[in-house]
């Protein structure tokens, strides 16, 4: 057990509780990070062994980040006992990340009981087990847009994470501090919690209840109230067939006011800016999923896949294709992804 200068006092404590984080290819490591520091700080706080935990991964070997980076971990797939909580890490290509067989090993797992987490894409594979079912979690935001398309049924939090029962999920980042020292104030109080989020340098532990993305003011920067009502339709409304003269006039604007307003504070038109935000969703679906281009341009508001195909030639520079998803790198390619 590592020890340090800071130290809380805690009289007693129950026995360890385990955690097994599943390591998949190309998860995030700085989800995985800031998910299994909060306990290392913890014990090393008290002094006393309050928490374990161990990695594992679906065949034993060393599993390679998105950042290239690899982690050796303790064994493959295992059981755990009464009591333990299975936090699925994944991060690039979260969808299929996952074999058949450890999908069947979550929702053996969770059968039994478990606790069953997933930081950053891990609800991926969570929702494949059929473990999200009337249940509330979250995932990163950059995914919520592929998720939403293959699990249609399966409503996505826009919370930096969520606690439903014994479903534990976090959008990655650093919101796996938050989650996991919401655990802790669970289990030994608010004071050490604290002092976890403090060593973390993370500042006051932000509840669940805070969202993941920034408004869309914020975001930009701008302070204007009808320009930033305008754009959170636009993001809330991109796959929808929206008439730019009948947005405006929604807002209290005509065309010509609304178009000068863009170029003055965005140095954009209302056109171009909505098709930016279709072409995000469609560039996420086209790297994430295993949609057709047909599909893809209905999902994000384009009238064909020709116009998909222009405007998406126009903006990246190439024809989207199958070619330009996301293919598993081999030793020695460079690191990428989220």
């Amino acid at each position: 057990m590592s020890k340090g200068a800071a130290s809380f006092a805690l009289a007693s404590a129950a026995a360890p509780r385990d955690f097994y984080f599943l390591m998949l290819p190309k998860m995030t490591m700085l989800a995985f990070s800031a998910a299994v520091e909060p306990l290392r700080i913890a014990n090393q706080l008290t002094g006393k062994c309050l928490y374990r935990w161990y990695l594992l991964s679906e065949d034993g070997l060393p599993v390679r980040c998105s950042n290239g980076v690899s982690i050796v971990v303790d064994g493959g797939l295992a059981h755990t006992g009464p009591g333990d909580t299975v936090v699925v890490c994944s991060g690039v290509d979260g969808y299929l990340a996952a074999a058949p067989r450890t999908i069947s090993w979550l929702r053996e797992e969770a059968r039994h009981g478990r606790t069953m987490g997933g930081v950053c894409t891990g609800a991926f594979s969570l929702a494949r087990a059929g473990l999200l079912e009337a249940r509330r979690f979250t995932l990163h935001w950059e995914n919520q847009p592929a998720f939403a398309e293959i699990f249609p049924h399966l409503p996505v939090a826009n919370q930096i994470y969520c606690r439903d029962g014994q479903i534990i999920t976090c959008g990655g980042g650093d919101a796996g501090v938050d989650l996991l020292v919401s655990l802790i104030e669970e289990h030994y109080g608010p004071g050490l919690a604290t002092r976890v989020a403090e060593m973390c340098l993370h500042g006051l532990p932000r509840g669940e209840g805070n969202l993941q993305r920034l408004s869309v003011a914020a975001e930009l920067g701008i302070r204007h109230p009808k320009l930033s009502a305008i754009l959170t339709e636009m993001r809330e409304r991109f796959a929808s067939d929206i008439d730019v003269a009948a947005l405006a006039a929604k807002h209290g604007l005509s065309r010509r006011q609304m178009e000068r307003l863009f170029h003055d504070r965005l140095k954009t038109s209302p056109a171009a800016r909505l098709r930016d935000i279709r072409l995000e969703q469609a560039h996420s679906l086209i790297s994430e999923t295993g949609m057709s281009m047909m599909d893809i341009a209905v999902a994000c508001g384009f009238q064909s896949q020709a116009a998909l195909r222009k405007a998406y030639r126009q903006r990246f520079g190439v024809v989207p294709s199958f070619r330009i998803r996301r293919q598993p790198r081999k030793a020695g390619d460079p690191a990428g992804g989220g």
